[in-house]
């Protein structure tokens, strides 16, 4: 299980929303370059990104920042945000991301899902936020009547690496993911799972990776920012 540290990019600046409000976020850093440099330092073994303003606009918008980052380390990222086409998906992939991710695509138009994870295999991940189980979509401003669950069995032998499962209730907001209905996600379908939402601590981590289902990984960020997850430290734990 692997510990992937988030930087949120919002106007250049790595930044932690609560809850996904774009009024409430805390500025951590005015340097992402910086700031993956420093994730890789610590032993990240890859970086997750969201391009924030991105994902509100359908288009990608901290295109510099995530640039600098891709210049400045050597560890595999994976980028969601504003990635709607594959005119986009063929642009990250090109400058160097490993791995992008699919949200508000993934429940409008599945298909093109399955034809992204065809061209580019192992490269294509879904991200699945909910809030009560329920998907959430365009920056998680719109809310649909699709079951989380529902929508990830779409994408069952479609080639997609991964599935990223948010609970936006808890992200941000320190107070633990919601392990169980991660687990039950895992459970219904093949596809590898990454948590996402409320990691705060080594217990949380501990929870996840001891969840009586394997996950392929968790993301945290403002917990990693205010010291409170050591990423050395984690990723023995999950490795044990």
């Amino acid at each position: 299980m692997r510990l992937y540290p988030a930087i949120d990019l919002k106007d250049g600046e790595c930044v932690r929303l609560l809850r996904g409000e774009m009024s409430e976020a805390t500025v951590f850093s005015d340097s992402p370059a910086d700031q993956a440099q420093s994730f890789e330092k610590q032993g990240a073994e890859y970086i997750h990104i969201v391009d924030l303003n991105g994902a509100f606009a359908g288009k990608p918008v901290n295109d510099e920042a995530v640039r600098a980052i891709l210049n400045s380390v050597q560890l595999p990222v994976q980028l969601g945000g504003g990635i709607r086409d594959m005119d986009t998906i063929d642009h990250w992939i090109a400058l160097g991301v490993r791995r992008v991710i699919l949200g508000t695509i993934a429940t409008k138009d599945p298909e093109f899902v399955k034809e992204a994870a065809k061209k580019y295999p192992n490269q294509v991940a879904v991200g699945i936020d909910a809030r009560k189980g329920m998907v959430a979509t365009e920056g998680w401003a719109e809310q649909t009547d699709i079951n989380a669950t529902d929508l990830a069995k779409m994408f069952e032998d479609a080639g997609v690496a991964a599935i990223i499962y948010t609970d936006i209730d808890r992200d941000g907001a320190m107070q633990g993911p919601n392990t169980e209905a991660t687990a039950a996600l895992a459970r219904a379908v093949n596809i590898p799972i990454i948590a996402s939402g409320g990691v705060s601590s080594l217990d949380d981590l501990i929870a996840l990776r001891d969840c009586g289902v394997a996950l392929d990984g968790a993301i945290s960020g403002r917990a990693i920012y205010e010291g409170k997850i050591d990423i050395t430290e984690a990723q023995k734990l999950l490795n044990a």
